[in-house]
């Protein structure tokens, strides 16, 4: 089981999601909620994808944090 990070991304008509570690594989959803499931259904899809072209599966590399700085 791997563990890739997506970005979620607020929209003018809901939300977007991408994956830093899978460039190309994106989604969209209304709501948070919404984007999160179409995200993982795009990642299992992107990387059978992959598997079926015999390329290799990237590893998950990166990782978030939040940098605190005045306002």
């Amino acid at each position: 089981m791997s563990k890739y990070l997506i970005v979620i991304e607020e929209t003018n008509t809901g939300y977007s999601a991408f994956s830093p570690d899978l460039p190309g594989c994106v989604a969209t959803g209304k709501t948070k909620e919404e984007v999160e499931i179409t995200m993982k259904e795009a990642i299992e899809i992107h990387l059978e994808g992959l598997k079926e072209d015999g390329e290799p599966i990237p590893p998950p590399r990166t990782y978030s944090t939040y940098c605190e700085v005045p306002a």
